[in-house]
């Protein structure tokens, strides 16, 4: 059965998208098998892997709006062994027309459990905001990575997302997890970031991933070119840090052994 991770922060920049594509093309890479939902109406996610999401016939919206079933929304991608559920500009509507549906909150997590077993990891990258489609990805999700940007700011809105977790855990998901805070956007010449990283630890100890993500100029050019870094530039250092993540992630879901 597929554990499925949440990839928010409402707070814009943070490196979310980024994260989710590039940390599904590493999990791929190490032969798992990803499905990336692309729960964002800016649809950078379904762009980022190749993808127009002007050209879609089928989205995430259809799949929530209309009950469409999500094993027919599903496509490949240039990654072997990840495919995407993608996005357009009109999950913006979803929002509205939601309102109207049976147990609002959970019409992803309905939406996902067919497929859920054909997946490893299914990853949700959600928008910017705390609107119903977000509310939507973490009441279907295992657990969340919130990215949080090496900068001034980072630490705002972080106190907002985790009262939101904990109500949706509270009255609408009981076994959500945080799985970890990633820092992104990261230059250890700055001693700004390191104090970050440092504040983060001591709040939240081993919750905070080893891994940082570094500020990268092939991470910003890949979107571009519709590739994840790994396939732009198999050798930089946001391939290689993202690799790392991915390894990290398996390694904190390796099932637990019991004692004898």
């Amino acid at each position: 059965m597929g554990k499925i991770i949440a990839i928010a922060n409402q707070k814009g920049g943070v490196g979310k998208t980024t994260t989710a594509i590039n940390l599904a093309a590493c999990l791929a890479e190490k032969g798992k098998k990803i499905l990336l939902i692309d729960a964002d109406p800016q649809a950078n996610a379904t762009s980022g892997l190749g993808l127009d999401p002007r050209q879609a016939q089928v989205s995430i919206y259809e799949c929530l709006v209309d009950d469409y079933p999500m094993k027919a929304a599903v496509q490949e991608t240039c990654v072997e062994g990840l495919k995407i559920v993608g996005s357009r500009i009109d999950l913006v509507g979803a929002e509205l027309e939601l309102i109207n549906k049976p147990d609002r909150e959970k019409v992803l997590r309905r939406a996902i459990e067919p497929v859920k077993d054909d997946y490893d990891f299914i990853l949700i990258d959600c928008s910017p905001s705390l609107g119903s489609t977000t509310v939507n990805a973490l009441t279907a999700a295992d657990s969340v990575i919130i990215p949080v940007q090496a900068e001034y700011f980072a630490l705002d809105g972080i106190t907002q997302l985790l009262n939101t977790i904990r109500i949706i855990k509270s009255h609408l998901n009981p076994p959500l997890e945080i799985e970890g805070f990633l820092v992104t956007m990261y230059d250890a010449r700055l001693r700004l970031a390191n104090q970050i990283y440092e504040e983060l630890k001591t709040h939240f100890g081993d919750m905070v991933f080893s891994t940082v993500i570094p500020r990268n100029i092939k991470l910003s050019e890949s979107p571009s070119h519709g590739l994840p870094v790994t396939l732009y530039d198999p050798e930089c250092r946001g391939t290689i840090s993202h690799r790392q993540l991915a390894r990290e992630l398996i390694e904190r879901n390796k099932p637990q052994k019991k004692a004898s």
